[in-house]
């Protein structure tokens, strides 16, 4: 009977062996620590202002990573792509909040973890900017932990510090322990009471993640786990202060990413701990790092590479990153860095940087900026936050690293602007890049289709739309019979960005071809019709008439699109006031950014009387 149980135990071993191979390997626990809103605001790397002696000690043993970088400045789409190893421009989950669908063969990465025995634990944030996949997780929420695993599971946990979130600095606290009068600004900044206190209220905040960080570290030690956890801190994209979270620079896509590994993983790093590394790295690469690290697999799909493991990839050349709309605004961006230059490609960059967002003027020190512009006492490098973009942007991050000196007029630049240039070209025709396509559109497909999906089914025009998309935005003036005639074109994105681009240009002579497509079949061509026809003055009568019409459409992003135009109309925008209270008397979700823009609009509309 003995032999018996003991023959049935090696069977039932070998059996789950054979159902889980890495069951069989001393696999490592794996521990994710995320602040929130932050750069590389840390003394570890450099800043002497900064309090974060628990993340500097950290480093100290750990690999430093001085090129790592969020793949969009704000949250939901960067956690989106962590989660997935993907590109959200390529899965059509780039603009914030959005929830439209992922392809059905696209996992939550932590699936592939619990698959393969791990306990995986979320506390608490998710935000993924796509439809959840609960079963991604044996616990996520605000008391779950890795201390609930069976015995000797190992586990995959994520600690998310929200502390440093940009709305710490929604309310001014009245005692600081940062000095106000002592904190570094940057240049683009001018030295309002208000932005030097918010900037000490932020180091506060930095300074209690990091006790928080401290925290979550001697937890791990006192339950006897350091030992086999690989530890890794970051923070989920750059902030806070406007022009850092959401914007296409240093402060809004650099972030910190340290990790650790005890010495019986160290081998699965390329180089030692207590190191700085200089490679490429970006939040695409995360997910396939973490399922290398516990010897899964990475699904082909993944569009990173592992950066340690043993399924390590190369140093991609570059890092890539996107911006879409950002809460109730609309605007589009794309960026690529390597070691030492960053460049920016703005494709709607008639649109100012710093576009009204209800959520970010919730801080202080905004308006107080702001209001300095409109007194016409900021400097070129502080007033052009409030300025119209040019379509490409390039900076030496070595010499410049705050970002404040475009290179992209210089001709000593032009070999770096081209590769650059070049690169982004490269990349985003390598996934189909799906944000080229109006929201609204992209809100009629995802009813039915994943826009990856979609992109690879023979209906996205890719090179026809990106080829006009650029024309538009170039600020060219040679471009204006190309973009008139694209109005003409049988679809209906090609016909947006040729209203959109002479807009840009402010192309009087489209007028004709403009009124027409104030009755096209498509609502995101009708309203770029219209602003093409205000912002130029042709047809001003005819624009807000159809951008008030818009407002009656069941499309949330056509009306969105509409209140962003009707927004910098003034006074003008009286006939569509009805309708925007309409919107604006609706019952709001949490995130319906049609009924936030539709009370900004009417706010500022009273404003102006």
């Amino acid at each position: 009977m003995q032999m018996q149980n003991l023959t049935r135990k090696i069977l039932l071993a070998i059996f789950t062996i054979a159902l889980h191979p890495a069951l069989a390997q001393d696999r490592p626990n794996i521990l994710w620590i995320v602040s929130e809103d932050n750069t590389i605001l840390l003394g570890s790397y450099g800043d002497k202002f900064a309090t974060t002696p628990n993340l500097d000690l950290f480093a100290t043993g750990s690999i430093r990573y001085k090129n790592a970088f969020s793949t969009a400045p704000v949250c939901a789409p960067s956690r989106n792509t962590l989660i997935t190893g993907m590109y959200p421009p390529s899965l059509g989950t780039e603009h914030m909040r959005s929830t439209y669908p992922a392809p059905g063969f696209v996992k939550f990465f932590p699936k592939y973890l619990r698959e393969a025995g791990y306990y995986t634990t979320n506390n608490a944030k998710k935000d993924y900017n796509t439809p959840d996949q609960p079963d991604a997780w044996d616990e996520s929420s605000g008391k779950a932990t890795y201390k609930n695993r069976k015995p000797g599971q190992p586990f995959f946990a994520v600690f998310n510090l929200n502390v440093s979130h940009e709305s710490s600095l929604h309310e001014p606290l009245p005692v600081l322990k940062h000095d106000p009068e002592k904190v570094p600004l940057p240049p683009y900044h001018p030295a309002t009471p208000e932005l030097k206190h918010d900037w000490a209220q932020y180091y506060d905040k930095l300074e209690e993640m990091d006790r928080q960080f401290g925290k979550l570290l001697q937890e791990l030690k006192d339950e006897g786990l350091a030992e086999n956890t690989i530890v890794f801190y970051y923070a989920d994209n750059g902030g806070v202060l406007a022009r850092s979270k959401r914007f296409m620079y240093e402060s809004g896509l650099h972030v910190p990413l340290i990790i650790h590994l005890p010495p019986k993983y160290a081998h699965l790093a390329s180089q030692q701990q207590g190191t700085v590394s200089d490679r490429l790295v970006t939040f695409l690469d995360f997910a396939p790092t973490v399922l290398s690290l516990a010897d899964i697999k990475v699904p082909d799909y993944m569009q990173g590479g592992a950066f340690l493991g043993k399924q390590q990839k190369p140093e991609p050349p570059y890092a890539f990153g996107f911006r879409g709309r950002m809460d109730e605004r609309i605007d589009m961006s794309r960026s690529v860095r390597d070691k030492k230059f960053r460049y920016i490609r703005n494709y709607l960059p008639h649109k100012i940087y710093g576009q009204y967002l209800e959520y970010l003027w919730r801080a202080p020190s905004v308006k107080s900026w702001e209001d300095l512009y409109k007194a016409g006492k900021l400097n070129a490098a502080q007033s052009k936050f409030w300025e119209p973009k040019p379509a490409e942007e390039l900076f030496d991050v070595d010499a410049d690293p705050h970002d404040t000196h475009n290179l992209a007029g210089d001709p000593r630049y032009k070999k770096e602007l081209d590769r650059l240039r070049k690169g982004n070209e490269q990349w985003i025709g390598s996934y189909k890049d799906v944000g080229f396509i109006p929201e609204a559109i992209i809100y009629e497909i995802a009813k039915t289709t994943p826009l990856y999906d979609y992109a690879r089914s023979g209906r996205y025009n890719f090179g026809k739309i990106v080829a006009i998309a650029d024309k538009a935005s170039s600020r060219n003036p040679a471009n204006t019979k190309a973009l008139i005639e694209a109005l003409a074109d049988p679809d209906p994105s090609v016909r947006y960005w040729g209203a959109t681009g002479l807009t840009v240009l402010k192309a009087a002579s489209g007028k004709t071809a403009l009124q027409k497509a104030l009755k096209d079949p498509e609502p995101a061509v009708r309203i770029a019709a219209a602003e093409a026809l205000y912002v130029t003055g042709t047809d001003k009568p005819g624009a807000i008439a159809a951008l008030t019409d818009a407002l009656k459409s069941d499309n949330p992003y056509a009306r969105l699109q509409a209140l962003n135009i009707l927004d910098l109309t003034g006074k003008d925008a009286a006939p569509a006031i009805a309708e925007a209270e309409k919107i604006s008397a609706q019952t709001a979700e949490m995130f319906d950014y049609d009924i936030r823009a539709a009370k900004v609009l009417l706010n500022n509309f009273r404003n102006s009387k």
